[in-house]
């Protein structure tokens, strides 16, 4: 990425390339329209199922979908982050892949006039398509959206030096966004914040694979126990 709006968004956050904001030099182009096509939507969910010799279909189109929530949305929460708001379109968006994976996300414009409404398009597009491709309900995909965008920012708030701000941003993003995208929510354990996830992930579902840290699926009490372990309180 040589110039274009995003690139002076990264350059203004410490550790860009990783947090996904610079595209991998061997990475392929993606055009992020094509998350709002059902047939791609569901090679990619079907792909992810011969990974894990899975065919759970709604396990794993909620996985590939939190993956590519997180990717799809840090563009617009680097925008945020800095004060230079980036295009949510998914016409004016490219994503880069390498193996298969989505590592990277690239807004060409600034935001329009409408950034909420232009967001709310993108996600109820990708929604849609990861819905019908995962035969599921939509509701918990906006969950999954909220947890992406609020892991987003918080982990751009951490590369910041400023978590309480960027954080700070996530509510009102979702407010302006509207129904039906839950409000995000944060937690902090022993002077470190975490997303208090609204939606699980389903990770667990698919063969081999562990229960995540902060799934809301865990009992309270065991998530705060492992809450105090990650933020180095044991």
């Amino acid at each position: 990425m040589d110039g274009g709006p995003q690139a002076v968004v990264a350059a203004r956050v410490p550790g860009a390339a990783g947090l996904g904001l610079l595209a991998p030099p061997s990475a392929r182009r993606v055009p992020a329209a094509l998350l709002a096509d059902p047939g791609w939507t569901a090679e990619r969910v079907a792909a992810l199922g011969a990974r894990h010799r899975s065919a759970d279909r709604r396990a794993l189109a909620t996985v590939w979908w939190y993956s590519a929530s997180a990717v799809l949305l840090t563009p617009v929460a680097a925008g945020l982050a800095t004060g230079r708001p980036l295009s949510a379109r998914l016409a004016d968006t490219t994503l880069y892949e390498v193996g298969g994976v989505l590592l990277g996300g690239v807004s060409s414009a600034p935001a329009g006039d409408d950034p909420a409404g232009e967001l709310r398009a993108a996600l109820a597009a990708a929604v849609a398509a990861v819905a019908e491709a995962g035969g599921m309900r939509e509701r918990p995909l906006w969950a999954v959206a909220t947890d992406s965008l609020a892991g987003r920012l918080l982990a751009l708030g951490r590369a910041l030096g400023d978590v309480a701000a960027v954080t700070a941003l996530a509510a009102p993003v979702a407010a302006a966004v509207g129904h039906p995208m839950p409000a995000p929510r944060y937690t902090d354990v022993g002077g470190t914040r975490f997303v208090r996830r609204a939606s699980c992930c389903l990770l667990v579902r698919l063969p081999g694979q562990p229960m995540c840290t902060a799934c809301p699926a865990r009992a309270p009490e065991h998530r705060r126990l492992l809450l105090e372990d990650a933020a180095g309180l044991w």
